[in-house]
């Protein structure tokens, strides 16, 4: 298989499918589950669909080292491409590390005007003209309304999507619609809403949220083994 049919054919268009499109410059998606349920390899997949489409991403993490991350990369890059028998694996595999920049940083420890000034001066001075940013590990236990709200206004103002990972605290975990309560304070900001929901032979991602609909209950699988998105 080529990388254009690779592209056509991944199961992330069934997760486009469900949420009505891939998110738009300035939106942002979470993705909730306790943790250890595959998060992280949810965002891993939604990135590594845009890198193979020649756009850049910029990946955070705020609880695992660049390296674990890489290899959460080279993981799900080389199974998806043993499984699609795809063609040049070792060229595409290096255009995809050029297009990808991994970060990692202290939530408790960093300031985010620090975050974001490193993102701008990587994307504008630098020319690294992301296309999506992935922020995975990010607590919002203390988080601050004001800034997830300045975040999103910077992603728009640079083009960018955001998709964060969000473990569930409180009790419930849910509001009746689904929506994680940890974010229950900024939730008119979130545009797409997935909650990740483990069952015997596979991990549902349902979508709680897309856009202005709300409860919609589109329904997504992940393989429990390979933690990769099922195809129908």
């Amino acid at each position: 298989m080529v990388k254009s049919e690779l592209v056509q054919r991944s199961p992330v268009r069934l997760l486009e499918k469900a949420i009505e499109g891939s998110l738009k410059a300035g939106e942002i998606g979470i993705l909730s589950s306790p943790k250890g349920i595959g998060k992280t390899s949810v965002l891993v997949q939604i990135a590594l669909d845009k890198l193979l489409q020649g756009k850049k991403v910029i990946h955070i993490s705020f609880n695992q080292r660049a390296s674990h991350v890489q290899n959460w990369y080279e993981n799900i890059f080389e199974e998806t491409a043993r499984k699609k028998h795809l063609e040049n694996v070792t060229d595409i595999e290096d255009e995809l590390i050029r297009n990808r920049v991994l970060m990692n940083f202290n939530q408790e420890g960093v300031n985010s005007d620090v975050v974001r000034r490193g993102l701008k001066s990587m994307i504008v001075d630098g020319g690294f003209g992301a296309d999506s940013i992935i922020i995975d590990g990010f607590n919002f236990t203390i988080a601050e309304r004001s800034r997830i709200s300045t975040f999103k206004d910077f992603a728009k103002g640079l083009g960018l999507s955001v998709w964060y990972s969000c473990d569930l605290t409180g009790t419930p975990p849910y509001d009746k619609r689904g929506i994680p309560s940890v974010v229950a304070d900024f939730e008119d900001i979130i545009d797409v809403a997935i909650a990740l929901d483990p069952k015997a032979a596979y991990t549902e991602l349902r979508v709680s949220k897309a856009r202005d609909r709300y409860d919609i209950k589109e329904i997504v699988r992940l393989d429990p083994k390979t933690l990769l998105i099922l195809e129908d």
